[in-house]
């Protein structure tokens, strides 16, 4: 997906160290790193669009996981059931109680996750840990890792699927987001090799799983059960002159089912059915017993994982409505698009879009779509959703955290709210979003960050 890699970027924030490396690498003959001019480019942009440094519009030198905005404390815990490669893999993200020093995990979880996101990058792992670890090393979730669950009701239930080259934890600000206001949120992580990396684990006696790419041998890990070794998986890029759509058609498959199989644990936990955890944390998951709302279950995803929604929504009814945020339609058959029954919302930034994928967009999201709860909308002046689920601007991850969060809670009524002209987005200070003439070759609703000059913040223009 090139079209990743060739926003233009400005610099803030961490513009000054991209510029250097930039810089080091033009002026110094490292040619076993990067041989040509154009791949130094090529990694500028590239590490810019990682540190999230968005545009000089919406930039406050904010750098890290924003802090999530609702009442509830977040905690979180990682779930693997059955550990080897066919199992299930996801980090919780959950209402918790709050209290003092508690232990905030890592944004990147280990030094395999840079190695990762090198080769998504295809960039050398030897300088990419460096980097990765200087830009993002001292990165935090802001949850509190294996806190107690916070009893309160029937929490509604999201899984999240994460995009090509990312991992459970890159969406931390979301899922914390979402958790904070109340919600249980299983973000899993792929093992279908669409991941930067994920790591499963094989006894001692069994044989490692074969893989056509080199891969770091298994090694013991000190939270690793008794007898079993730790394998890790790399993202596996396309071969010369490979067709994408097999690959990735057969990925969201695999993808879809894992997150299938996420929703089955959590609905055998809400049950009180004691289910075995791999990783032995110290969260209690009897705790979560009958804290679910079975009747508000999304599945949410970006990129390809919004492709994944809509595979998963197929062959799935326990989901109730689907959220894809700047979905690549790419990996989907055209069969698909006939299957889909249940609401879905597509959220987009203005700079992820091109025709083609708008309108396999628009198969889904017929003109009058109020039938079928279905709406997309597109927010202006908003650099890759991407960037603002992990760390950028706050204000840009709060504003796609409400949306979702009315979407879903309003799929579980009789009655469809969003026919309506405007509803009201004062929760997060951006007052009431109203509808105008569009403007957009696609027809869409267009939410457009602007500066109120008598109040001197951010507020919403929206066209339809």
């Amino acid at each position: 997906m090139t079209h990743l890699f060739t926003l233009e970027t400005t610099g803030c924030g961490l513009s000054w160290f991209t510029d250097k490396v930039f810089d080091f690498i033009v002026t110094t003959n490292v040619p076993d790193l990067f041989p040509t001019r154009n791949c130094c480019t090529d990694l500028r942009c590239k590490l810019s669009l990682f540190a999230g440094m968005g545009n000089s519009t919406t930039c406050n030198n904010h750098l890290g996981i924003p802090p999530a905005k609702g009442p509830n404390a977040v905690g979180c815990s990682d779930f693997m059931m059955d550990h080897t490669v066919k199992g299930t893999f996801f980090r919780l993200y959950y209402p918790c109680v709050a209290y003092e020093d508690a232990e905030k995990p890592d944004w990147i979880p280990s030094k395999e996750y840079f190695y990762g996101l090198a080769d998504f990058m295809n960039i050398n792992r030897g300088l990419s840990e460096l980097i990765f670890n200087y830009l993002f090393g001292s990165f935090k979730i802001p949850a509190a890792m294996n806190a107690p669950y916070k009893q309160n009701g029937k929490c509604p239930v999201v899984v999240f699927s994460h995009g090509l080259g990312a991992f459970r934890t890159l969406y931390s600000a979301i899922c914390a987001e979402l958790a904070s206001q109340g919600f249980i949120v299983a973000a899993v992580e792929h093992r279908d090799e669409s991941a930067a990396a994920t790591f499963f684990y094989h006894g001692k006696t069994e044989e490692p799983e074969e893989k056509e790419e080199e891969s770091l041998p298994p090694k013991p890990n000190p939270g690793a059960p008794e007898n079993l070794l730790e394998e890790w998986m790399y993202y596996r890029s396309l071969k010369p002159g490979e067709s994408e759509f097999p690959l990735r058609n057969k990925q969201v498959l695999q993808r879809a089912d894992e997150c299938i199989k996420a929703l089955d644990i959590l609905i055998q936990i809400n049950s009180g059915k004691k289910m075995e955890n791999v990783l032995g944390t110290e969260f209690d998951w009897m705790t979560l017993a009958n804290s679910m709302d079975l009747c508000r279950i999304a599945v949410m995803g970006h990129s390809f994982g919004g492709a994944t929604v809509i595979e998963a929504l197929c062959n799935e009814v326990n989901f109730k409505c689907g959220i894809a945020l700047d979905a690549w339609m790419l990996p989907l058959d055209e069969e698909i698009y006939t299957r889909v029954k249940q609401p879905i919302f597509f959220i987009n930034s203005e700079k992820f879009q091109w025709a083609g994928n708008i309108m396999a967009m628009r198969k889904l999201v017929p003109p009058d779509s109020s039938s079928t709860q279905r709406k997309m909308v597109t927010i202006k002046r908003n650099f890759f959703l991407q960037i603002n689920f992990t760390v950028h601007n706050p204000k840009n991850t709060q504003l796609p955290q409400l949306l979702c969060e009315k979407y879903i809670n309003c799929c579980a009524q009789s009655t469809w709210p969003w026919c309506c002209s405007s509803f009201n987005c004062s929760a997060c200070g951006y007052g009431t979003l109203t509808c105008s003439p569009d403007v957009l070759p696609v027809p869409d609703l267009c939410i457009q960050l602007s500066r109120d000059s008598r109040s001197g913040r951010d507020t919403l223009n929206d066209r339809l």
